[in-house]
């Protein structure tokens, strides 16, 4: 893909607002063409987070865990924050413990995704885990998550499920499909 304009010159940033979880910072910009804006980004932490797709026995794994940005259950693909000195493929195979009581033998990355660029700087990384065996790490959730089998063959009734709405989720079901295709 080519770059049609300059990047735009970052004049000025503040910190206009912070959380325990996020800083909102301003930022000035002046564009090739002269003209000068200013926009609002959150800043997360710089570690990044994954996001993994478990297939055990033909089934996918999902979790259904309360999302207080929705104020609901939500059904999607265990994820969390990449700890300090940890890979992303040791995130991932943590977070499966922690979160759905599996590790895995096979793990591969599908796509590194942004998380609404327009605003936040973050980035997950997709992994589909397979060779799945029991093995369960305590970890920080307020509550045991459900976890959900949904047989792989049935995949497309998972996206008329409404608490099957998070779009990241939806996302890693489609990189799935397209890697089982591939796999065949």
């Amino acid at each position: 893909m080519t770059q049609r304009h300059e990047k735009p010159e970052i004049l000025h940033t503040e910190i206009v607002a912070k959380s325990r979880l996020f800083q909102i910072e301003q930022v000035h910009l002046k564009f090739s063409n002269g003209v000068e804006r200013q926009y609002e980004r959150m800043k997360g932490g710089s570690r990044g987070a994954v996001m993994i797709v478990p297939i055990h026995e033909g089934k996918l794994l999902l979790a259904s865990e309360y999302a207080a940005g929705t104020d609901k259950y939500e059904l999607g693909f265990p994820k969390g924050l990449i700890d300090p000195g940890e890979t992303a493929a040791e995130a991932a195979n943590r977070e499966l413990q922690e979160e759905i009581g599996f590790g895995c033998h096979k793990l591969t990355l599908l796509k590194e995704l942004s998380l609404a660029p327009g605003y936040f700087s973050s980035k997950m990384q997709i992994f589909v885990a397979e060779q799945l065996y029991p093995s369960h790490l305590e970890g920080d959730e307020p509550e045991p998550i459900d976890v959900i089998p949904w047989p792989l063959t049935d995949w497309q009734a998972l996206l008329d499920n409404a608490d099957f709405s998070e779009s990241r989720s939806v996302s890693a079901l489609f990189l799935t499909q397209q890697y089982l295709a591939s796999a065949e």
